[in-house]
C-alpha cells in the first residue's frame, strides 16, 4: 500500500491526524518514547562511527542495557565460550541493525507494558500489540537470514493504528465499539481512513524506517490453489506481522474457538511464510505459555488470579530485600570467626530468605571424585533430591560449567527458552526441570572453581526480574564466601583443595 501525502489526504483524513497529532502534544508521545526511538534510529542510520554511536545510545538507558545484555547473551544469540560483557561487544557480534531494532523492540514493549491508560479498551490493545510480537518472536528465532527482532517491532506495530485511537480518542473508539465487531472496526466512515492508515501515519510521523513501516500493512494469505511468486523480505514481515497480529486477537479469550482460528491461521500463511504449519502453531503455543505468565488483563492470563499472586510476590520481595542486606552485615560480621561450611550454610540461608527461592543449594567442588556435588538444601524436597544433584567436573557446554569459568553471577530469566534448552544438562533436566527461572553464585578460590550456590522460582511464581541493587548484593556475599574459602587455604596446615 503506497501512503497518500498529508496534503493530498481528504479533509476528513487531515482532520483525523490533526487532531491525533494535537492530543499527542498535549498529553505526550504515547507511550513516551518517540525520544527514545529517535535517538536509536540515529544510530542505526549514521554512516560514521555508526557501532559506537549505538553503544552510547543503549548505554544512556541503565534498564535497557541490562535488557540488551542479557538477551545477547542469552540461547537465541549466543554461544558460551562467546561471552557479551559489553554493549560495545554486543554491537560488534550482533550488528548494529540488530542491536537497533532489539532495542526498539524492548522500548516499545517496556513503553506499553508501563503505561496506565485510562481505559481498559487501551491496555487491552497494547497488550495485544505485545502478544504479537511474541508470536513474532517464537516463528522467526532460529530461521535462516531473518532478523528476529525486525519481526517482531513491526508485530507490534501492525495495530498501532488501534493503540493511537484507543490512548488518545477514546470517544471515536467507543463509537467505532458500537458500530463493528472486535477487530472488524472500519474507521474510514468516522475518521475518513483506516486503522491501519493511522498506524502507518504514526509511524512515518515519528520517522520509522520505512522497511518497519512497510512491515505494517496487512497481507491476505493466498488461497487454496494459488500460485504466488518467492516473497520479497519486505512481504515476508509483513505477512508475518499480519498472521501474528491475527492471532493474538484468536488467542486472547484463551477458548476452543481461538484454538480452531490459530489453526487455521497457520494452515493459511504457512505457505507464505515458508515455515511448517505445524511449527507455527508450536510457536504460537510457546507465546501463548509467555504471555500468560507476562500479560495483565489478557483472559488468558486469568488477571485477578494473577494480579493477588503479583502483589504476594512483591511483599515477599520486599521483605525480602531487608533479609538479603541483614544477612550479608551478619556474614561480614561472622566473617574470620566461622569455618568455610559455616560461611556457606549462611550465604545459602541469606540467599534463599533474600531473594525468596523455591529452593536453593549449596553445591561444592569434589577434588578427588572429580565431581560437583549438592551438599545443602534449603525448599520443597530439597533434601531428598540431594543425592541425585551431582556432575562430573570434565567442563562441558552448558550454563553450570560456562558459570564456573566466567566467575560471574548468572542469572537464567526463562530456563524453558527453546534455544536455551540445549544448554541445561541432563541431571538438571531430570531432577529441577519445574524451576521457571534460577540463578548461579559460582565461588572461585584462587582463581579455581570450589563450587556455586544455586536458587531457583518456580513455575507457580510471577516471573522474577532482579535489581541492580540484588545483583550487588549477591556479589557481596559471593565475595564473603571466597574470601572465607580462600582464608581457609592460606592457614597453616591446610593443603590447597581441602577447604
Amino acid at each position: 500500500m503506497t501512503m497518500i501525502p498529508y496534503t493530498e489526504r481528504p479533509h476528513q483524513a487531515r482532520a483525523t491526524l490533526e487532531l491525533l497529532w494535537e492530543r499527542v502534544r498535549r498529553r505526550g508521545d504515547m507511550p513516551g518514547f518517540t525520544k527514545a526511538i529517535t535517538a536509536i534510529l540515529g544510530a542505526m542510520r549514521g554512516e560514521d562511527e555508526r557501532e559506537f554511536s549505538m553503544t552510547q545510545t543503549v548505554l544512556t538507558d541503565p534498564v535497557l542495557t541490562q535488557k540488551v545484555l542479557r538477551l545477547a547473551n542469552s540461547g537465541m544469540y549466543a554461544a558460551f565460550g562467546q561471552r557479551v560483557n559489553t554493549v560495545s561487544k554486543a554491537v560488534m557480534v550482533l550488528g548494529t541493525e540488530a542491536i537497533g531494532h532489539l532495542a526498539l523492540g524492548l522500548k516499545l514493549v517496556e513503553e506499553l507494558t508501563n503505561s496506565t491508560p485510562d481505559s481498559i479498551g487501551a491496555q487491552v490493545e497494547m497488550e495485544k500489540a505485545v502478544l504479537a510480537g511474541m508470536v513474532a518472536q517464537q516463528v522467526a528465532v532460529g530461521l535462516p537470514a531473518i532478523d528476529a527482532e525486525e519481526a517482531v517491532v513491526c508485530s507490534i506495530l501492525h495495530t498501532l493504528g488501534r493503540m493511537m485511537v484507543t490512548f488518545y480518542m477514546p470517544e471515536q473508539w467507543e463509537a467505532l465499539q458500537r458500530d463493528g465487531a472486535p477487530g472488524e472496526e472500519d474507521s474510514t466512515a468516522l475518521l475518513g481512513l483506516s486503522l491501519e492508515e493511522i498506524g502507518r501515519a504514526t509511524a512515518e510521523h515519528w520517522g520509522l524506517p520505512k522497511n518497519l513501516v512497510a512491515g505494517m500493512r496487512t497481507v491476505t494469505p493466498p488461497v487454496p490453489g494459488e500460485v504466488r511468486g518467492p516473497a520479497s523480505h519486505a512481504d515476508w514481515l509483513a505477512a508475518l506481522s499480519t498472521m501474528s497480529a491475527q492471532c493474538a486477537e484468536a488467542i486472547w479469550h484463551d477458548d476452543a474457538a481461538g484454538a480452531e482460528q490459530v489453526r487455521v491461521l497457520a494452515a493459511s500463511f504457512a505457505p507464505l511464510l515458508g515455515v511448517d504449519s505445524g511449527r507455527i502453531q508450536d510457536a504460537i503455543g510457546r507465546a501463548r505459555v509467555n504471555a500468560a505468565a507476562e500479560l495483565t488483563v489478557a483472559p488468558l492470563s486469568k488477571p485477578l488470579e494473577k494480579q493477588e499472586r503479583i502483589a504476594a510476590a512483591k511483599r515477599q520481595r520486599a521483605a525480602g530485600a531487608q533479609l538479603l542486606i541483614e544477612g550479608v552485615a551478619d556474614m561480614r560480621e561472622a566473617f574470620g570467626t566461622v569455618s568455610a561450611g559455616q560461611m556457606v550454610s549462611m550465604a545459602l540461608e541469606t540467599a534463599q530468605q533474600g531473594l525468596v527461592f523455591s529452593r536453593a543449594f549449596a553445591f561444592l567442588h569434589q577434588h578427588r571424585e572429580h565431581r560437583y556435588s549438592a551438599r545443602l538444601g534449603i525448599g520443597a524436597d530439597a533434601k531428598s533430591l540431594l543425592p541425585a544433584l551431582n556432575f562430573d567436573d570434565t567442563y562441558t557446554p552448558d550454563v553450570f560449567h560456562a558459570a564456573l569459568s566466567s566467575d560471574r553471577v548468572i542469572f537464567i530469566e526463562n530456563a524453558h527458552e527453546p534455544t536455551f534448552m540445549s544448554k541445561l544438562p541432563n541431571w538438571w533436566l531430570a531432577n529441577l526441570s519445574a524451576a521457571r527461572c534460577f540463578v548461579i553464585l559460582p565461588l572461585c578460590s584462587h582463581g579455581q572453581p570450589a563450587g556455586f550456590i544455586y536458587g531457583e522460582w518456580s513455575s507457580d511464581v510471577p516471573p522474577v526480574q532482579l535489581s541492580q541493587a540484588e545483583f550487588a548484593l549477591l556479589n557481596d556475599l559471593r565475595g564473603i564466601v571466597v574470601r572465607t574459602l580462600e582464608r581457609r587455604v592460606a592457614e597453616p596446615g591446610v593443603p590447597a583443595g581441602k577447604a
